[in-house]
């Protein structure tokens, strides 16, 4: 069995801790060709002695001197930029890319592993939130494989018939696929009044009750925002359009997401909430390797809950919907103002529920365009986020009034 190149474009995060501990399970399948790091450089110096990297990448240059001052023996490349990013998930030498940068900064590199035809991992739904139908096109046209890590659509994508990766508007239909059930954990505050909302503090929102994850996708999933990205990311991703996704609110995390068919049944996919099933479904498919996770014991389980989405204490995900219905740069513009507001709210100056006010104030005045260029989506990316600047200035001010 020949060793699979694997480039890791995030790896000092959950999703890439959780791949190197697959490449370690399996050392004669995967080889570690490339990692990525942001900020976290000590843990990177971790990753680069045990794994042996060919190359690393570091966003700049004093990550760079860090990173060498901790390694003075470094034997990896050491390239540095958003740039690199692109090169290492393009080299003619990688066979998979796990692409889990978080947000917009995950686009470019992503878009690059498909354009050389890799199968890509992917667990950056901003990607194809930002440029949907650009993205899968590509896919189409460059013969790439995409496989999503996300636990919800990887979920869906093993209840599906064995119809490969790519599908068009007629492919579930004419399967028999009458609705996609997307779940939810509901997050940390799923009982919470609007009253308790509003005091809710960054440290509650980063526990999320099931799921170790980053501090951005702990506070995207209290605010639904999360759930509402993956919405339009399964529209892309199986050719669906909204109204053939039900978010289905199921506080265990036990069931990641069903399937329900014409004749009435319902498939489910079940487990552990442990992000190495997911990413081992994608490194290996077709097949099934083991992935350290302990086994579901449903007697220990006992009951699974399920409730509707509260769309109105909860209204990012209502959001989600809007952005996708209006088409082109309209979920970039969306994507753009939550990063800005979570960024905001992670540093105190705003409240949790000023998230959903800015979203929706950036997608009602920001003009969006046609998403058929790169350069458009990018562009508009960046005017919803000077939209935000004053726009967050006056929040965190009517913020301290009330504190």
């Amino acid at each position: 069995m020949r060793q699979k190149n694997i480039t890791l474009l995030g790896g000092t995060g959950s999703i890439g801790q959780s791949t190197l501990s697959l490449i370690a399970q399996h050392p004669e399948r995967y080889r570690l060709f490339a990692v990525s790091g942001f900020s976290r450089v000590e843990l990177l110096a971790q990753i680069c002695q045990q794994f042996r990297p060919k190359v690393v990448v570091v966003p700049t240059a004093e990550a760079a001197a860090a990173l060498r001052a901790l390694l003075p023996q470094l034997e990896s490349e050491l390239l540095v930029g958003a740039e690199a990013l692109e090169l290492v998930a393009s080299a003619q030498e990688v066979d998979i890319v796990v692409a889990a940068i978080v947000g917009a900064a995950g686009l470019l590199p992503a878009l690059a592993a498909v354009k050389a035809g890799k199968r890509i991992l992917l667990a950056n739904k901003e990607a194809l939130v930002m440029s949907g139908q650009l993205f899968m096109d590509a896919v189409k046209a460059y013969g790439a494989e995409l496989l999503p890590v996300d636990s919800e659509h990887n979920a869906i994508f093993q209840c599906l018939p064995d119809l490969g990766t790519q599908f068009d508007a007629d492919t579930l239909p004419n399967r028999g696929v009458r609705q996609i059930l997307l779940t939810a954990s509901g997050g940390p505050f799923r009982e919470f009044s609007a009253e308790q909302l509003a005091q809710v503090t960054p440290e509650q929102a980063v526990a999320h009750p099931n799921w170790s994850m980053g501090q951005k996708i702990s506070v995207d999933s209290a605010t639904l925002m999360n759930k509402g990205l993956e919405l339009i990311e399964a529209c892309w991703l199986f050719a669906v359009q909204p109204e053939q996704i039900q978010v289905v609110v199921h506080p265990q995390s036990i069931i990641h997401s069903m399937v329900s068919y014409a004749d009435g049944s319902v498939i489910a996919q079940m487990g552990n909430p442990d992000m190495r099933t997911p990413i081992a479904y994608g490194l290996a498919w077709p097949e099934r390797i083991e992935a350290g996770v302990k086994p579901l014991d449903l007697f220990q389980v006992a009951k699974l809950n399920f409730e509707p989405a509260d769309e109105t204490r909860f209204p990012c995900l209502a959001l989600a919907k809007a952005a996708f219905k209006l088409g082109g740069t309209a979920p970039a513009i969306l994507n753009a103002a939550n990063e800005m507001a979570v960024a905001a709210f992670l540093a105190r100056k705003i409240r949790m529920i000023d998230i959903p006010e800015l979203c929706s104030r950036a997608l009602s005045q920001v003009p969006a365009h046609s998403a058929d260029s790169l350069e458009q989506i990018l562009q508009d990316d960046q005017q919803s986020r000077a939209f935000c600047l004053p726009e967050l200035e006056r929040l965190a001010a009517e913020c301290v009034k009330t504190h």
